[in-house]
């Protein structure tokens, strides 16, 4: 079994990618979306952390993590948003996917692949980037022509806020991060 070492730092801003089993598209439903946002939001009320930029797709999600200065357990709020958005969708008698024996024998349940990727960040041009593909994930996935089409994604907060201009990207270049999905 690989070991995954994880970079843990007190206060520090990360990049996460979590996707759902099989890549089922889960996310494509109302119901589904409100009760992430409940996990998220339950979450967040016992462990904090601040999440400055989010894209939700149908199979996956992208976001970026600030963590409190004397905090770096992104793991256990991961574990605890996963599990809480599970029991919630079970109990809504919606139907997770069957997963596979030896997901089974070590008793995962078929809505998240297990594990998720993160990327610590190290300056505000890494933050840029990550952003930016944020944004861009729905283009990329072949959603919709502009990121700003994309209903749930953080732009819309970022060029109410002026963060992004709202013709964003424009003819502009990107700069992206050098990774792969």
């Amino acid at each position: 079994m690989p070991n995954y070492i994880r970079w843990y730092e007190n206060g520090a801003t990360y990049f996460f990618t979590v996707v759902t089993y099989d890549r089922r598209e889960i996310f494509a439903t109302d119901m589904a979306r409100t009760l992430l946002r409940t996990a998220i939001e339950s979450v967040r009320e016992r462990l904090p952390f601040e999440m400055p930029a989010m894209v939700l797709l149908p199979d996956h999600l992208h976001c970026i993590w600030t963590l409190p200065v004397d905090d770096h357990d992104f793991s256990q709020r991961w574990q605890q948003i996963k599990g809480r958005f599970s029991h919630d969708f079970l109990a809504a008698d919606l139907v997770e996917r069957r997963p596979s024996p030896a997901a089974q024998k070590q008793r995962r349940r078929g809505i998240w692949q297990p594990r998720f990727y993160e990327h610590r960040m190290r300056d505000e041009r890494e933050f840029d980037q990550y952003r930016a593909y944020i944004h861009l994930n729905p283009v990329k996935h072949g959603y919709v022509e502009r990121p700003q089409d994309w209903a749930w994604s953080s732009i819309h907060r970022h060029i109410e806020k002026g963060w992004l201009d709202p013709l964003w990207p424009g003819s502009s270049p990107v700069e992206l991060p050098e990774f792969q999905e």
